[in-house]
């Protein structure tokens, strides 16, 4: 396997890595109630997915997040 002959700089090891960083995660706002949820889950403050009730979410844990 081939070896380098000459070290390469930290400006270059860097400059390599510039492109390893996080993306924030993808946040829209639910139809139904306008909460911040994540694209293609159901909305955990209401419940809806798509436009119907797919879990029925208490009172209790509402106030509780």
């Amino acid at each position: 396997m081939p070896v380098p002959k000459k070290r390469h700089s930290k400006t270059r090891s860097r400059k390599r890595r510039t492109h390893w960083k996080l993306t924030p995660p993808t946040v829209v706002d639910c139809p139904h109630c306008h909460e911040p949820k994540r694209p293609h889950r159901v909305c955990l403050s209401c419940g809806y997915y798509a436009g119907r009730e797919v879990i029925v979410v208490s009172k209790d844990t509402e106030k509780s997040r």
